[in-house]
């Protein structure tokens, strides 16, 4: 592993269109080897998307594991490079809500679009609580730790720790950096549609907001062409939130995602088997 975080840090060095190319070199050997995973991003794609053929929806899986990998080349960058140059290779639009994020409990809505990373360094204009996976490789987690630290405070949570860490982080001002959008199980979640399909889906959002008075703010980062860097945009804070239905209130973000996922369909994180959990007595979509 220390071997393979040396390679990593080498690649930092590397301009960002060369780097991108390699990445998505990589992206293409992956979808013909890696038939487990390309056959859930297909599976996704059937589901989601019907109205594509069989052909559109194969390219987007390639694009999609192009795209992947390529943002794992670049997270070099997001770990090593001097902070100028990470921040130039950022485009924020409008611009990042730091007045918004002060004045009160905030959650950054942040769906698992590829580049996800570079969304949570954009926020990073005041400190921040963002979930966290310990991992079981004593170097890789202390690698990751790294890349979360690097731009100033932020409070990590583990799943393990449960909610009182996110209230309390809100309290305390800190927005809360939340990706919502996968399957995590039956608990905590209701089957909501996604693009059509009932999906478990977390109600935590809505259910933290209506606790603590938090605004939802999106935010969703994506490649710059040309490999130009990325573009990150923030939302406006969605009004009349969560209400009084948290299903409603979920739906509403499903909704919102599957809108953001049809204007950049190559770059969302179809490998993740969103559908794996199935209502009772339906069987297995995989």
């Amino acid at each position: 592993m220390r071997a393979l975080i040396f390679v990593m840090w080498l690649l930092h060095f590397l301009p960002l269109p060369i780097l991108g190319r390699l990445g998505e070199a990589v992206g293409s050997l992956m979808f013909l080897i890696l038939g487990k995973r390309r056959h859930i991003a297909l599976t996704n794609l059937r589901l989601c998307m019907p109205e594509l053929d069989e052909a559109q929806r194969r390219d987007i899986a390639h694009r999609h594991f192009r795209a992947y990998a390529r943002s794992i080349f670049e997270r070099s960058i997001l770990w090593w490079a001097p902070e100028e140059r990470v921040r130039s290779l950022i485009r924020v639009e409008p611009a990042v809500p730091q007045a918004e994020m002060e004045a009160g409990p905030t959650i950054l809505l942040c769906p698992h679009f590829v580049c996800l990373d570079v969304a949570g360094v954009a926020a990073r204009v005041i400190p921040v609580c963002s979930m966290y996976v310990p991992q079981k490789n004593e170097s890789f987690d202390k690698l990751l730790r790294h890349g979360r630290e690097r731009y100033g405070p932020v409070r990590l949570v583990t799943r393990k720790e449960g909610i009182k860490p996110i209230l309390r982080a809100l309290r305390d001002g800190l927005p809360y950096f939340m990706l919502p959008d996968m399957d995590f199980g039956e608990k905590d979640a209701e089957f909501v549609p996604f693009f059509g399909i009932p999906a478990a889906t977390l109600t935590a959002m809505g259910r933290i907001a209506a606790t603590t008075g938090a605004k939802v703010i999106p935010v969703i980062a994506t490649y710059l062409p040309n490999y130009q860097g990325w573009r990150v945009v923030f939302y406006p804070s969605w009004e009349n939130y969560p209400g009084e239905d948290m299903i409603a209130a979920t739906r509403r973000m499903n909704a919102f995602i599957e809108d953001r996922v049809r204007e950049a369909p190559e770059q969302y994180f179809w490998t993740h088997k969103r559908f794996k959990t199935r209502p009772p007595g339906e069987p297995s979509l995989y």
